[in-house]
């Protein structure tokens, strides 16, 4: 069984193609969106989800989020006494998620279609099929995150000939590709982004600007101990003001309050800038794509963010048209991931749908170019360029700079400036040349790149028939296979919090934040209650723990709703 997985910043959700058609399979909660939150609890076992999010705030120690940021480096966060990389906690959203699949249609899961964003470099690609792999996940196929929304809206009208834009805005990563569909034939014709723009960094902005209006207010705590009650409430507001012309900023901490209310003015002044930076990658695809702004016949709106009035607004601007938002911006990924995943297991009822793919960034190797009299390196010499429909195999001829050189080291980077030293290095193949005192000796450098995204350099010498190749598998900052099998024996040993139980623990964590976030007579209240479900848990009588579950889940939403959290 194959699944299709949309792996997000945020969230992260699995789909299955059951049935003729992607159906999006809920978590141990019931929910389809599954926090993309790892954590410990209090018996050092694994959190994954909900659960764990609401302990950000009160465990800041012991709970992370945001680790897709950090894929394809060596970063590293401390959980207690553990020290996990991002393809770790990454790998422990994708095994819940797969053992939500298992148990929902009793059936082993060994194989998945994951989403990545479309401007996602060729290490941070690497480092999601790890992430895979720790899982215990084949995975064969990554699909860029606006092709598998454009796969999820174009199904059902394969038979039309459209082109159309998705802009895919979500919590981490802005990404736009421009599609045509004619015949049955998806054809992305361009994709540019940016990894690290997203509803995250409205938040940011949002808490750091609320910071400036208390600051020198007495009492008012250190921005670092209050880092994650902060972005919860800046998210609050971001998504309140999607619905609201105002709305109310609220911190409590070390028993005080502190409150500043923002208008639909003031974060349209203050998001300038992020709002700004949106239209770079868009101007960037359609000219990549050689099409006009009015020749497109539909924009998407994906990924949550773009539930934000202002990005909305600024769409309908730059394209002159309302966007299209029938397709969910939540679930369209997902959808779209499954659909992938059918198709590589030759679904018969997709036959007739044939989807081409690009590589997102321009790939080269470093060369040297005469300056006056003196040869200088450091340049780059782009061989694959960026938006190129894979597979692909492109070939050009260098040459060594004098007669005595006996090797040639041969640089390879990704990226678009004119320097190598600003862009990403993948790894370097050295190879003897024959000595030649007639002059230079030529060498044909090709690169192929195939729809799984892994590239291979091959080197030849024309003169001798030589051939040298590698392929770029390893990158810096991406764990070789001895450390992969290292870290699978470790997530192995890991101890998982019982799926049965999730739901209890979750309001056990959802009780302590608010009894943290709460002064006076409210804390007493939640104090109260939580006791009280402590009460019900020890009777071990799952019809009484439901019923004051039930009870207490309402009484919380109440509380919650009245207060505006």
């Amino acid at each position: 069984m194959i699944i299709g997985i949309d792996l997000g910043t945020t969230n992260s959700l699995v789909a299955v193609w059951d049935n003729d058609a992607s159906v999006l399979v809920p978590n141990a909660l019931g929910q389809l969106l599954t926090p993309s939150v790892v954590g410990l609890d209090d018996q050092g076992r694994i959190l994954v989800g909900q659960a764990a999010r609401e302990r950000l705030h009160t465990h800041p120690t012991m709970t992370t989020a945001l680790f897709k940021r950090h894929m394809g480096s060596a970063h590293t966060v401390q959980l207690g006494p553990r020290s996990l990389r991002p393809e770790e906690l990454s790998a422990l959203v994708l095994r819940s998620l797969k053992e939500d699949v298992e148990r929902a249609y009793g059936k082993p899961v060994n194989e998945a279609v994951i989403s990545v964003p479309a401007y996602f470099s060729d290490a941070q690609r690497h480092a999601t099929r790890i992430a895979g792999e720790l899982a215990g996940l084949k995975v064969d196929k990554l699909i860029n995150e606006p092709t598998a929304a454009a796969l999820a809206y174009g199904l059902p009208q394969q038979n039309k000939e459209t082109s159309f834009l998705v802009f895919d805005l979500g919590g981490g990563t802005f990404d736009v590709s421009i599609l045509e569909l004619f015949e049955g034939v998806m054809e992305v014709r361009a994709s540019a982004g940016d990894n690290y723009l997203g509803g995250e960094d409205f938040d940011q902005l949002l808490a750091e600007r609320f910071i400036q209006t208390q600051r020198g207010q007495p009492g008012f705590p250190e921005a670092q101990s209050i880092a994650q009650p902060l972005r919860r409430e800046a998210e609050r507001v971001r998504q309140a003001l999607g619905n609201e012309s105002w709305a109310e900023f609220v911190l409590l901490a070390d028993g005080q309050q502190w409150k500043h209310v923002f208008t639909q003015d003031d974060v349209a002044t203050l998001f300038a800038p992020l709002l700004e930076r949106l239209r770079n990658p868009i101007e960037r695809a359609l000219r990549d794509a050689r099409i006009r702004v009015n020749e497109l016949d539909e924009v998407l709106l994906v990924g949550g963010t773009t539930r934000m009035p202002l990005v909305r607004k600024l769409a309908a601007g730059l394209f002159g048209r309302f966007p299209s938002i029938h397709v969910n911006p939540d679930e369209a990924v997902a959808h779209g991931a499954a659909i992938q995943a059918a198709l590589k297991s030759r679904s018969a009822a997709l036959e007739e749908v044939v989807l081409t793919d690009v590589c997102s960034y321009t790939l080269g190797i470093e060369t040297a170019q005469f300056v006056g009299q003196i040869h200088e390196g450091g340049h780059y010499l782009p061989i694959i360029e960026r938006n190129s429909t894979v597979p692909v195999s492109r070939v050009k001829t260098v040459c060594t700079v004098d007669e005595s050189q006996e090797r040639v080291l041969v640089k390879i980077y990704q990226g678009e400036s004119r320097l190598v030293r600003d862009n990403i290095a993948l790894g370097e193949l050295e190879i003897p040349v024959p000595p030649n005192t007639g002059g230079v000796v030529d060498l044909d450098v090709r690169f192929t790149y195939d729809n799984n995204g892994i590239l291979e350099c091959q080197v030849s010498i024309p003169a001798t028939g030589e051939q040298h190749a590698l392929v770029i598998q390893n990158n810096p900052g991406v764990l070789s296979n001895d450390e992969i099998a290292e870290r699978l024996q470790a997530l192995a040993a890991l101890k998982v919090h019982p799926r049965d139980q999730q739901i209890n623990t979750l309001l056990v964590a959802r009780l302590e934040r608010l009894y943290q976030e709460s002064l006076g007579d409210r804390r007493e209240q939640i104090d109260h209650w939580a006791s009280r479900f402590q009460q019900a848990l020890a009777t071990q009588d799952e019809r009484i723990i439901r019923q004051t579950r039930h009870e207490l889940n309402e009484r919380i939403a109440l509380l919650e709703k009245g207060s505006g959290h």
